[in-house]
């Protein structure tokens, strides 16, 4: 198995320059982040955690800003959203970044996705939480169309314009690899559709080989299996390698620099039996 990290960085925690290499030096492969454009203030939407809803979602930087900047100090290390609320953001200039990121990194971009769970957060995009499904899959299927055709155009119901030039295009072909996060059959059938990996969170260990197969059944072999905010206790790490997983994302916790090298040294061992 590949391990990374998914984490938030925020202006409390440590930086992006310092924390790429600092994952490159103990054999982390992949750096995934968090997005959160604003947290409203009057929320009715349960934190899907629990309880209170906890002060890194609160000020999250933005995520390609954050990448960019690791993307400067590191070689190999890919560099992703973990998710991107695809529902909150422009395709045309969310393909834009995704393409500059995959350009200055030499083809190093991930595009983690998700519908999202804040429904007030997305309304005050103008998305309506009802149709934020559809909305995602429009969004993303334009945004292919850009990376991929010189003279793109898309006609949706959501999403329309005529044809445009739209560069960069991606170093990597067709396009940087899309990670769908979710649990639900129809996160099965976008991985099918338009994904690279299927990206679950919040599944038990013990849970998650028969989710594998139930994805297996609608997407088939070709996609991966990545473990968002995996466990990195034994018992987890054995039962994922047991199940084939080819990629685990452990969740670090948002801290100071010293902090944070203190728990990836803590993480590196944990995982080294497995790599």
């Amino acid at each position: 198995m590949k391990f990374g990290v998914s984490t938030f960085i925020t202006d409390e925690g440590i930086g992006p320059r310092a924390l790429g290499p600092a994952l490159e030096e103990r054999g982390f492969d992949t750096l995934l982040l968090a997005e959160h454009s604003h947290i409203p203030v009057n929320r009715e939407t349960p934190y899907p955690g629990g309880g209170e809803l906890p002060r890194v979602y609160y000020r999250t930087l933005d995520p390609f800003v954050a990448l960019a900047a690791a993307a400067s100090v590191t070689r190999d290390l890919l560099l992703g959203t973990g998710i991107a609320l695809v529902v909150q953001r422009d395709p045309i200039t969310t393909a834009k970044e995704i393409a500059s990121l995959d350009l200055i990194s030499g083809g190093r971009a991930v595009f983690g996705v998700g519908a999202g769970w804040n429904r007030e957060e997305m309304r005050n995009h103008g998305t309506d939480p009802a149709s934020r499904g559809r909305l995602m899959d429009e969004r993303i299927r334009a945004m292919i169309e850009l990376w991929t055709k010189d003279e793109a155009e898309f006609h949706g119901d959501f999403v329309d314009f005529a044809p445009v030039y739209a560069w960069p295009k991606p170093v990597q072909r067709p396009h940087p690899p899309i990670w769908v996060g979710g649990n639900s059959e129809r996160t099965f059938a976008r991985v099918a559709e338009y994904g690279s990996a299927w990206l679950p969170s919040a599944v038990p260990p013990k849970e998650l080989g028969a989710r594998i197969e139930q994805m297996r059944k609608t997407a088939g072999d070709r996609p991966a299996v990545v473990v968002y905010a995996g466990g990195s206790d034994r018992e987890s790490l054995d039962t994922y390698a047991e199940l084939g997983v080819d990629r685990v994302l452990l969740y670090l916790p948002t801290q100071p620099e010293d902090e944070t090298l203190r728990t990836l040294d803590e993480l590196a061992e944990a995982v080294s039996a497995h790599r």
